[in-house]
């Protein structure tokens, strides 16, 4: 039994960590590290405070709700908490994550594909798209194996390729340039930048799937809601720390072989930083772990979204297969838009307003399951038109 536990335990570990390290998370922690300079370990702590611990309070706040997003957001109300999901919806799919996830996987693939997929045009971007999609498609059909082929195969295989890269990076470390703005600063631009992962959704409606899986290995011991609760908690601990190391592995390399890296966009940093430190005989693990930290949230995140279609927009009259595959079509048009038209909508309003509105939501709905702290509608209100404002005089 004990075993058994900690097998479970540590395998849904890595299914958390997987699900949430996607392209974006390859791409970020380097450019903090480039960004930062010698004050790369002050900016990595305040990118793993919002990249790292609001995924976790997220978490958290989802095993109390026991997985269940329609509790957790009806809390500001049926209807509201109805059309907070299905933006939320909207944003993990074909808005935002998913075509973040295809199009930066094409730009930081690119130069090691076969033609014509090796140059970024929209027919190129098109046929990548249908490509990956129908890989991700493949990967999701079976979704009560999710949790299974990201703890046992892919988490395993990300975290090995990544490991190669960021050791061989300490052994070599070159040089970093000398940071002139003050430590706080430094914080306080990558605390920022932590946002643009957008993981605290991700752990909101990925945990779902964690509890579900949780309970289908642990059925034949007859454990608790509460023991699998625990389960869960301290899986969640250990894709956190891997997510904090990964990243500060990462970072590392960023501080010391991003200097002087001319990059077109940010999608090509991880590549260019990787053949710095690897050479261009390491393309087949550069493409290995861009590959598996793409796929492995896209197919999580792909099965949150067609649970949706087929429970709240079909009312369960269709199939999970066929809600997959309407899912997966409704992301193609912005897969294949490029990256930069997919960073622009990261930039804007969702990161700016709706995402401090969703951690204030949380953090309310934490201390409502741990103290019986009941406001909730007049707080989130609040954080919405406060950061609505900011934006507004901000950028418009």
């Amino acid at each position: 039994m004990k075993r058994f536990f900690n097998s479970t335990t540590i395998s849904v570990g890595l299914a958390i960590f997987s699900m949430l390290f996607g392209a974006g998370n390859l791409v970020y922690p380097v450019l903090v590290g480039i960004s930062s300079g010698n004050q790369h370990l002050i900016g990595i702590l305040g990118f793993i405070l919002t990249a790292v611990c609001l995924p976790v309070i997220g978490l958290i706040s989802m095993v109390f709700f026991k997985g269940n997003y329609d509790k957790f957001f009806g809390r500001l109300g049926e209807t509201p908490g109805k059309i907070c999901v299905f933006i939320c919806m909207l944003i993990i799919g074909p808005l935002l994550a998913i075509p973040r996830i295809v199009t930066l996987s094409h730009v930081m693939t690119a130069p090691f594909l076969p033609a014509p997929l090796n140059t970024i045009n929209p027919w190129s971007s098109f046929m990548f798209a249908i490509l990956f999609l129908g890989l991700t498609f493949l990967g999701t059909f079976r979704k009560n194996k999710i949790v299974n082929v990201l703890g046992h195969f892919i988490s395993p295989a990300l975290l090995i390729s990544l490991l190669i890269i960021i050791i061989k990076g300490i052994l070599t470390a070159d040089t970093t340039f000398e940071n002139t703005a003050t430590p706080l600063v430094t914080f306080k631009e990558n605390v920022k930048l932590g946002y643009a992962t957008l993981d605290l959704l991700g752990t909101i409606f990925f945990a779902s799937i964690v509890l579900s899986a949780i309970a289908r290995s642990t059925k034949q011991d007859h454990l608790s809601h509460k023991q699998q609760a625990l389960i869960g908690l301290k899986s969640g601990v250990i894709g956190a720390v891997l997510l904090a190391l990964v990243y500060t592995g990462i970072n590392y390399l960023g501080a010391y072989h991003g200097l002087g890296i001319i990059y077109a966009n940010i999608g090509e940093l991880f590549r260019e930083v990787s053949f710095k430190i690897l050479g261009s005989h390491g393309g087949i693990l550069i493409s290995l772990a861009v590959f598996m930290a793409c796929y492995s949230t896209a197919i999580s995140l792909a099965a949150v979204i067609a649970t949706f279609i087929r429970r709240e927009i079909f009312k369960k009259k269709i199939g999970f297969i066929s809600a997959l595959i309407i899912g997966l079509l409704a992301c193609l048009p912005l897969s294949t838009a490029g990256l930069g038209t997919v960073l622009n909508l990261t930039a804007g309003p969702i990161t700016y307003i709706g995402y401090p509105a969703l951690i204030a939501l949380t953090l309310l709905n934490l201390a409502y399951k741990l103290w019986d702290f009941k406001p909730v509608k007049i707080p989130v209100a609040i954080t919405f038109l406060t950061m609505l404002l900011i934006y507004a005089y901000q950028y418009l």
